[in-house]
């Protein structure tokens, strides 16, 4: 049962990240915006907050300089999508090749290096705290705030007119911005949101689940994070287990390494992947979910007046 309860935990580590991205993603897509950029801010984030972790000790100045550079790059592909109208594939696309490159250059002098925190400095100071300061020890505290998130962003579009609104938004832009609402407004504070998330994932990663840093070290976990938003049809319940259920796969395939099945190292590695690439395929033959479910003005840049 422990070996069990070991290998849980170590599934929800492993999907954390993906958790925040996907669920920032989420958001920004229910406004109409489709951000393909999340893997450059992810790693922006993680160099981001890896240096901040490095230099001074502190994990929460390292979630905010991951989330505000997160978030800085968001909104410069929001003045791309929204304001200039730049087809959104393309600022995407630009913006993840402009963030994976940056983030290779300004973390060359950190190639290599490992954080050496205490249990306290890793987990905020949290362990410290009367009484809650176990329940730090056991599960981080940034996992316990992705799930702070998840219910708050869950209760956000399902129970609350703002909610309402911003899928309003994302359902049609133009009925929205006849109505009155702010359309660009409500787009860049989605957006926004996003990138701040996806920082938030990458300094995870950085510092919690690898804490050294390398080149690379994203893997590709931003378009997981894209294709997860699918897999939930747009809802924040479905991207929590999708996000598990890969960092599960990650840990079977982990295992399976370590256990010397005589499978070739190279296709266990792609396993999780593969598992996210036919989960999608099988989800995309039913039309009528997808019709029903994916933001009918996702994706379209049109000439409202803000």
């Amino acid at each position: 049962m422990t070996e069990l309860l070991a290998l849980m935990l170590a599934a929800v580590v492993a999907g954390t990240p993906l958790l925040y991205a996907a669920l920032g993603e989420l958001i920004t897509e229910r406004s109409g915006i489709l951000n393909l950029g999340v893997e450059g801010m992810m790693v922006i984030g993680a160099i981001a907050g890896f240096a901040a972790v490095y230099v001074t000790g502190n994990l929460w100045l390292g979630v905010l300089a991951a989330g505000l550079s997160g978030g800085v790059l968001a909104l410069a592909f929001g003045v791309l999508a929204i304001s200039l109208r730049v087809n959104h594939v393309a600022a995407g696309l630009a913006l993840t090749i402009f963030g994976i490159s940056l983030g290779a250059y300004v973390g060359k002098p950190l190639v290599g290096q490992s954080l050496s925190l205490t249990e306290a400095q890793l987990s905020g100071g949290l362990t410290n705290v009367p009484l809650v300061g176990p329940l730090f020890s056991a599960v981080h505290p940034l996992i316990w705030l992705s799930w702070l998130l998840f219910a708050g962003l869950w209760f956000f579009t399902t129970r609350t007119r703002a909610g309402l609104v911003l899928r309003a938004v994302g359902e049609s832009t133009t009925s929205a911005d006849a109505i009155g609402y702010p359309v660009m407004r409500i787009q860049y504070l989605a957006t926004g949101f996003g990138g701040v998330m996806a920082g938030i994932a990458g300094v995870f990663i950085s510092v919690v689940y690898t804490s050294i840093w390398t080149e690379g070290i994203i893997a590709g976990r931003g378009w997981i994070a894209v294709a997860l938003v699918i897999f939930a049809t747009w809802r924040p319940g479905r991207c929590l287990v999708g996000a598990y259920l890969f960092g599960g796969m990650t840990i079977a395939e982990l295992l399976g390494q370590v256990m010397d099945l005589g499978i070739p190292t190279e296709f266990l590695s792609a396993t999780p992947y593969l598992a996210t690439v036919i989960v999608l395929v099988l989800i995309s033959r039913k039309d009528s979910t997808m019709r029903l479910s994916v933001p009918a003005s996702l994706g379209k840049s049109l000439d409202i007046k803000g």
